[in-house]
């Protein structure tokens, strides 16, 4: 079970179209990867990635990607929340909760 993060709770809005990328690496880290479009069109997007307990190792949220598709920030998401896992001395050089706002 996820303990989420501020980041995360401030960025969260169920009513917004959105799509999601979770994945379990094999060492049990997981990542959890959001796009969507806000209430004006722009594209907006979420990064967490925890440890294999659960706890919050990082979040970033983004209120604007621009120039990117839904498609295409979710992938580059997806690559960044992979490099953050796989490089812990990323994540250790970060606070636990980081925004890109």
């Amino acid at each position: 079970m996820r303990t989420r993060g501020q980041t995360y709770w401030d960025w969260a809005d169920p009513s917004l179209h959105h799509r999601t990328h979770d994945e379990i690496l094999d060492d049990g880290t997981q990542i959890d990867v959001q796009v969507r479009l806000s209430r004006t069109g722009t594209t907006q997007m979420f990064i967490g990635v925890y440890a294999p307990s659960g706890v919050t190792l990082i979040e970033e949220a983004y209120d604007s990607r621009p120039g990117e598709s839904m498609t295409r920030a979710l992938a580059w998401g997806v690559g960044r929340a992979r490099r953050f896992a796989c490089e812990p001395s990323s994540i250790k050089s970060k606070p636990a909760l980081a925004s890109g706002r």
